[in-house]
């Protein structure tokens, strides 16, 4: 019974990872198709989404599967646990990239973004994409400390997305209201997709060490 729990997590650990992997992969995709304003590229992510919510799918009923025929207890159900919240953060990545591919479809052949924010999320779609790898190589390795650098990652982010806003509320912005709306919605869509990306950092360390980090750079111990 218990080498087949073990297996069952190595399994899902697996599949987190993969779902990890594809969100980045999304998130190239989809940041190259607003840069570019690549239609095939924006088609592609948003058929291929689908294979995400599959896996989503799979996982949840893996994690639950293991819930209903093993009875897991202490640190395993700790694992299982986890294990259905970080799918949740996982499949929200994916849909994240999903709503950049479709905002760059909905304008083709127009060019989403004024070229003087194109530098802003050409970097915001490097650090996602980045930090989809991370998580996945955290889901991969279950390692903590790993996983607590996740939240040092993000913070470009976030300040990529704060001065974003500084270009939007300048009284030299010409790009008009829709333009403005649609800079503040992608630049949302990049910083949730960071901090998604985080919080599978934060939930492995729970999963790992027993404690839920307030401050990723806490000093880690290992739950007995």
């Amino acid at each position: 019974m218990r080498a087949a729990y073990n297996e069952q997590m190595t399994d899902l650990a697996k599949l987190l990872g993969e779902m990890a992997g594809l969100a980045g992969s999304a998130m190239e995709r989809a940041t190259q198709s607003l840069l570019q304003a690549d239609l095939t590229l924006a088609e592609q992510v948003i058929t291929e989404y689908d294979r995400i919510a599959e896996l989503s799918q799979l996982a949840e009923e893996r994690a639950f599967a293991l819930l209903a025929l093993q009875a897991p207890v202490a640190g395993d159900l700790r694992s299982v646990v986890s294990g259905i919240q970080i799918v949740a953060d996982v499949d929200r990545m994916g849909a994240l990239a999903l709503h950049v591919a479709k905002i760059a479809r909905r304008r083709h052949p127009n060019h989403v973004l004024p070229e003087e924010v194109n530098g802003y999320f050409a970097e915001m779609g490097r650090i996602a994409v980045q930090l989809g790898a991370s998580a996945k190589e955290v889901l991969e390795t279950r390692d903590p400390e790993r996983a607590a650098r996740l939240r040092e990652e993000d913070e470009a982010m976030d300040d990529l997305h704060r001065h974003l806003f500084t270009v939007l509320m300048d009284r030299d912005w010409k790009h008009g209201v829709a333009a403005a709306v649609d800079v503040t919605l992608l630049g949302r869509f990049y910083e949730r997709f960071a901090d998604h990306a985080v919080e599978v950092g934060r939930r492995v360390i729970f999963l790992v060490t027993g404690k839920m980090p307030t401050d990723a750079d806490a000093p880690l111990h290992s739950a007995q």
